[in-house]
């Protein structure tokens, strides 16, 4: 027989001394009753869990409701793919598991803290436009804003409809300052702020804030919104502490605190409300299952982090969307090759591994046998040999002078080469080795680390990769 109560669980276990799981947390409630037990004893403890009651929101007649929630995609429209640790999310699973969790429950509010964008790059624009595409193919209930996200202007992001709120925006013509949302039996109002101090315009002469700084009246809104009964979310993407050091948590249901990098923090209770910590670059999502009770509070809570690994199906939906977004990247590569043939002349700095053959044998046959020397291959099996931000760190030199330009005309500088590690050769050679090539005094590690980066190789260790390539 098996009996089910995240509320009365740890205090059924120790009554009876049964065997359940670790911990008394409500994620983990499940008790094992053997079918042996003595009847009385069953009796006993089911009267026991009619008295206690299952959650509290059951005893006082309230509801139940799920939020998926997620933040800081920074700008990472796909999951690198180098490494098995570093492939996780990506714009085609996350609306892939939406889909899925959206057929299990239709009732389920999805938001997000923002942080959708990132300038980092030239290339990064095409990359924010397709980013704001797939978002908004996913319907998103309520998308906080954060600075990040108003990197090209305010009119980039609002060609594409997105429910943006920024609660302290100066006119809600542009951003509404909060969004009200009804699934089920479930009222919620989210609220964003953009933290004044953190604006970019600060520097500027004059007064161009675009927002408000004194949080009085979010205060006050929250307040009357709480006595309505409904359930309260605020977005402020900065750190607990400095949240509660802003302004006043009393009637703030959820509040979603600054992303942590990649990984979900643990959530916690701060007095009456539930602080949530998304993790970056959208690898997961955050899933927290709420009872709330008759009055619009939260009288118990279930969290869980949903990975997005290479085993979550692409959506079909976005193939479109893929692709054109594939078609613009290869465009803008092929357009940058030709400015890049008007511009270079003169002789290269780089000469190709094969020049390095003649009087390091040994070495180049090393490398020739490693997965480095086909490091351009991989890129062509899963048709990213136009992307530049993969072609960086599969080729030699790539928008560097007299680097990579394109298969044809820089045959001799594709894969991960000697000078990809050591630099360009072309002086070292030409003067029989008396120059040293130009990272000669660099440790091994942060020769790795030209490439092996977090975002790209999370499983970097420098002593085990060594081996593998050790000359």
């Amino acid at each position: 027989m098996r009996l089910t109560d995240c509320s009365t669980k740890g205090t059924i276990g120790r009554v009876f001394g049964l065997s359940g799981t670790k911990s008394d947390s409500l994620s983990d409630c499940v008790i094992i009753v053997d079918k042996f037990m003595n009847k009385k004893m069953l009796l006993l403890a089911v009267l026991l869990m009619g008295i206690t009651g299952g959650s509290h929101a059951e005893k006082s007649g309230g509801t139940s409701a799920t939020i998926i929630y997620s933040g800081n995609l920074d700008g990472e429209l796909e999951p690198c793919g180098c490494s098995e640790a570093g492939d996780l999310g990506g714009i085609l699973r996350r609306a892939s598991k939406i889909q899925e969790l959206r057929r299990q429950n239709p009732s389920l509010f999805l938001i997000s803290s923002g942080g959708l964008l990132a300038n980092a790059s030239p290339r990064d624009r095409l990359k924010s436009e397709y980013i704001l595409k797939g978002i908004a193919a996913m319907d998103y209930d309520a998308i906080g804003l954060q600075w990040r996200d108003l990197s090209y202007g305010v009119d980039f992001i609002k060609k594409i409809p997105l429910p943006w709120v920024v609660t302290n925006w100066r006119g809600q013509a542009v951003f509404p300052s909060r969004k009200d949302l009804e699934h089920g039996e479930v009222r919620m109002a989210f609220f964003a702020w953009l933290n004044p101090e953190d604006s970019p315009f600060r520097q500027m002469r004059g007064d161009h804030n675009p927002v408000n700084a004194p949080v009085e009246q979010l205060e006050n809104t929250l307040r009357e919104t709480r006595e309505k009964g409904v359930l309260t979310v605020l977005s402020f993407p900065e750190s607990l502490e400095r949240v509660a050091e802003s302004m006043a948590l009393d009637n703030v249901d959820i509040l979603i605190v600054q992303s942590a990098y990649e990984k979900y923090g643990q959530p916690r209770q701060h007095g009456k409300t539930l602080v949530l910590q998304p993790g970056s670059r959208g690898m997961r999502l955050g899933r927290v299952n709420l009872q709330i009770d008759n009055k619009g509070s939260i009288a118990s809570w279930r969290h869980e982090v949903i990975p997005l690994p290479e085993s979550v199906p692409d959506a079909p939906f976005l193939k479109t969307w893929y692709d054109e977004y594939n078609a613009g990247v290869k465009a803008a590569y092929l357009a940058s090759v030709e400015k890049r043939k008007q511009l270079q002349s003169g002789q290269s700095p780089y000469t190709g591994s094969e020049a390095c053959q003649g009087c390091h044998e040994k070495p180049y046959t090393i490398w020739r046998a490693s997965p480095h020397a086909a490091a351009f291959e991989k890129l062509e099996e899963v048709g990213k040999s136009f992307d530049p931000d993969c072609i960086v760190c599969h080729t030699v030199g790539f928008e560097k002078p007299g680097g990579y330009i394109d298969a044809r005309l820089t045959m001799h500088l594709l894969d991960v080469q000697c000078e990809s590690c050591h630099g360009a050769g072309r002086a070292h050679v030409e003067s029989q080795g008396r120059l040293a090539t130009p990272n000669a005094g660099w440790p091994r590690e942060k020769i790795c680390n030209q490439c092996h980066t977090q975002p790209h190789s999370p499983g970097f260790d420098f002593d085990s990769y060594w081996a593998r390539i050790a000359h």
